[in-house]
């Protein structure tokens, strides 16, 4: 197993990159499209805990889009072999002073890269 084999990480970070931008623009059906397409993909947010694509599909159809901009820091994409990735990443939302984290499991699906985990939290002041 080849860890960062060039062609695939630049890969996970073109889709990472699709991802962030259609998480701070609130492109719903982009973020669904990036999420895995089964009841076993998991999400845990900062206030609550999704159990599959149709509950975390719920979540992004009811979410506010208005204050979803923020820097990233500390990103790091690594991935295993060549359909296997993790992104970690810490982020700071405009005009909040509370580090988040976000991490993401990625799997080459037939479809193409598909977030199969994800989590995110916010670090105590």
């Amino acid at each position: 197993m080849i860890i960062n084999q060039p062609e695939v990480h630049a890969e996970v970070s073109a889709v990472f990159a699709r991802y962030e931008a259609a998480l701070v623009s609130n492109d719903v059906a982009v973020l669904d499209e990036l999420f895995w397409d089964d009841a076993r993909t998991t999400r845990y947010g900062v206030g609550e805990n999704l159990y599959g694509i149709e509950e975390i599909r719920a979540f992004r159809n009811s979410r506010p889009g208005a204050g979803l901009q923020r820097k990233l820091m500390r990103t790091i994409i690594t991935t295993f072999g060549t359909d296997y990735a993790t992104a970690m990443t810490e982020f700071l939302r405009e005009g909040g002073n509370r580090t988040g984290r976000q991490s993401q499991t990625w799997v080459r699906t037939p479809q193409g890269w598909r977030v199969v985990a994800a989590h995110v939290s916010l670090l105590q002041v």
